[in-house]
């Protein structure tokens, strides 16, 4: 148990703050470098209106009540 003790003592708590900071670093890292190889994405044809499938029925509702 005493060598636990000497080995926690001796890394730095700044260390350890730091780790916590490391994966998220990297993520947003990868999230900025997608972003400029993937400018356009917009992948339809109509310059980003939005097209209808089909028109919209009217909602029935319930008599009553």
């Amino acid at each position: 148990m005493g060598e636990l003790q000497v080995a926690a003592e001796s890394f730095p708590a700044w260390k350890a703050i730091l780790w916590v900071f490391y994966p998220m670093a990297t993520l947003v890292l990868v999230e900025l470098i997608s972003r400029t190889f993937n400018d356009d994405d917009d992948d339809d044809q109509d310059g980003g209106k939005g097209i209808r499938i089909g028109q919209l029925q009217p909602a029935t509702l319930p008599s009553g009540a």
